[in-house]
């Protein structure tokens, strides 16, 4: 497995659009067994972000929903794609074992996305870990920072 070149920094969304297409550049620079961990508040785009990713991962992004009701969503396209999300969890381990992140993160070719991931606490994961951060809300522009952890 080829190391992953993902761009890390900061950047400034004025759309949706825009929140969708940094979305779809960092999915080509994926190569599997990626884990990124999403912040920001409701409706800050956090969904439009996994769906420009999965995009580019070979994903209708018509058929990429946020999992607030299923936990997981699975996609599979170039890479398997795991789209989680924590908000309707309680805060720790508990969360992770909610979603059965332990048996997620034995799939070495996937990538995982976990939305509200803050709620994991001090869950321990493995290497290849990126935070993205997205602030703002309503009509303002959105700050999206990309670091790895």
């Amino acid at each position: 497995m080829t190391p992953s070149k993902i761009s890390t920094g900061e950047w400034i969304s004025n759309s949706v659009a825009e929140t969708f297409d940094l979305g779809q550049r960092i999915g080509t620079s994926l190569n599997g067994g990626e884990i990124l961990l999403l912040s920001g508040p409701l409706g800050a785009g956090k969904t439009m972000f996994v769906k420009g990713l999965a995009a580019a991962l070979g994903i209708d992004a018509e058929e990429v929903t946020s999992p607030s009701f299923t936990l997981v969503n699975p996609y599979d396209a170039r890479l398997r794609l795991y789209h989680l999300d924590l908000y309707r969890l309680d805060e720790g381990a508990t969360a992770a074992h909610a979603v059965d992140l332990d048996e997620l993160l034995t799939d070495e070719q996937a990538v995982i996305v976990i939305e509200w991931a803050e709620r994991l606490g001090r869950y321990h994961l493995p290497a290849s870990v990126w935070r993205i951060t997205i602030t703002g809300d309503g009509d303002d522009p959105r700050t999206i920072s990309v670091t790895p952890e």
